[in-house]
């Protein structure tokens, strides 16, 4: 249980119209030992006057609420008294989709609701939750701006792409998806290139996610599926819960999805799909490393630059937190640092060059 000392850990504002969940999620964060509870809400409207009563350091929010759901009370939040939000959120296909819809409104990272409340559910939940609160504490609210509006996609043609001669592979984790929901619609049609992207994500929401792209994109955004062919003008974004690769050659690709072990903890990892990249596409590679706690990539990233491929890493001012891009500028791996609203361009134009000059 938190002890005496527990007022100088960070405080958590507990958010779910269920009581049943508000307690497990209050037990979980108190018997963390990082964190403690600064109070519970029912609803957006409830956590609104919260937050100002209470001043949390983090607050855990719930989607689906009456009187004012998650998506409008994280709104308010992020434009009025900005601070890290873990949503914590279940898979039903409405709830997982209004998911990522929060995480472009400025919150850091999701978490899985469990489907019932038991002592597994407790067990399976918490170092999921305290790993999320983890990052969130290290975030900084300051560099979320939320999307407001996001772009919607021209009307594509239904034309499918050729075999892909060139790739971008990308990673991101805490903060990625609004990172993503800027850099992927950005991405122009016309480059030869497939685009593969690791987001550290709860199994399930990935779907979602590509979807969501998707609808913003000039690219065609899939969620990734074992043997599909690496074609241009796509983005393939890894399932949950699946390391994804490349195999084959460059022109003549597919991906490969397996349950191989975690690496850095996570799976899928931006290390594993990576370093297929950089075997498979060699100079006709380019790699981003975007905001994310933690190293996974940069060992990759690294890979890709000594294929001869060209590498990128976001800048710190830009991202949410600066783990991932920092790990692959301490190791060498980034041959420049950019702020997040060039990421696209400048990789537009390194897969440019790249499709002029043969391999």
């Amino acid at each position: 249980m938190a002890s005496a000392s527990s007022s100088a850990l960070p405080s958590v504002l507990v958010v779910d119209d269920s009581a049943l969940l508000r307690k497990l999620l209050s037990d979980i964060v108190a018997d963390s030992g990082e964190f403690r509870v600064a109070g519970t809400a029912r609803n957006g409207i409830d956590a609104i006057r919260k937050v100002h009563a209470l001043q949390p350091d983090l607050v855990t929010m719930d989607i689906t609420m009456p009187e004012l759901d998650g998506l409008g009370a994280i709104g308010y939040i992020m434009s009025e008294v900005p601070r890290p939000i873990v949503v914590v959120s279940a898979l039903a296909a409405r709830d997982s989709a209004e998911a990522i819809r929060a995480l472009e409104l400025g919150a850091v990272d999701l978490v899985q609701k469990p489907d019932r409340v038991t002592g597994d559910a407790s067990a399976t939940l918490a170092p999921r939750l305290v790993a999320a609160l983890r990052a969130a504490a290290a975030s900084e609210p300051s560099r979320v701006r939320a999307l407001a509006r996001p772009r919607t996609a021209e009307l594509r043609t239904a034309a499918r792409g050729g075999a892909a001669p060139l790739a971008l592979a990308i990673a991101a984790s805490t903060g990625g998806p609004r990172a993503l929901a800027e850099v992927v619609p950005a991405l122009p049609r016309g480059l030869g290139a497939a685009v593969v992207i690791v987001q550290h994500m709860p199994a399930g929401f990935t779907k979602s996610f590509a979807e969501r792209l998707d609808t913003q994109s000039a690219l065609r955004v899939v969620e990734g599926a074992h043997g599909m062919p690496l074609e241009t003008d796509t983005a393939y974004v890894a399932p949950g819960d699946w390391h994804m690769k490349v195999a084959g050659a460059a022109g003549d690709a597919v991906l490969e999805l397996t349950q191989e072990p975690p690496v850095w903890g996570v799976r899928p990892a931006a290390d594993y799909l990576f370093r297929t990249v950089a075997d498979t596409f060699g100079r006709a590679a380019v790699g981003v490393v975007l905001t994310g706690m933690g190293r996974d990539g940069a060992d990759g990233l690294a890979a890709i630059r000594r294929a001869a491929g060209a590498t990128f890493a976001q800048d710190r001012a830009t991202s949410v937190i600066y783990g991932m891009p920092q790990a692959a500028v301490q190791n060498g791996a980034a041959e420049d640092v950019v702020p997040l609203d060039q990421v696209a361009e400048r990789a537009a134009a390194a897969l440019a060059r790249r499709a002029r000059v043969p391999a």
